[in-house]
């Protein structure tokens, strides 16, 4: 077999299997696996604690959380490392 100079061309992004890493928060009735409780901080949602789906047993890095007046709020982990069944996100903007 003969190889082609393209056999070791790094991928492209597109190629690659890139697991989602923005959530957007829905009825806890649809969750299809487990869940953590993420507790917003700030923001138009701050102060509520919903649960979210994890992404590849860990929880994921964005939610965006509909907010009362039909907005949708991008929230983003507070630290990178946290442990235990809920995790702190903080505001980032408006979606």
């Amino acid at each position: 077999m003969t190889r082609t100079a393209n056999d070791h061309a790094p991928r492209r992004r597109h190629e690659l299997h890139v697991p989602h890493l923005t959530t957007t928060v829905r009825d806890q009735e649809s969750a299809t696996g487990p869940t953590i409780t993420a507790i917003l901080q700030r923001g138009p949602a701050g102060g509520r604690r919903i649960e979210v789906e994890l992404v590849e047993g860990r929880p994921p890095k964005t939610i965006d959380v509909p907010a009362s007046d039909d907005t949708i709020c991008r929230y983003c982990l507070a630290e990178w490392v946290q442990t235990g069944g809920s995790a702190l996100y903080t505001s980032l903007y408006l979606v």
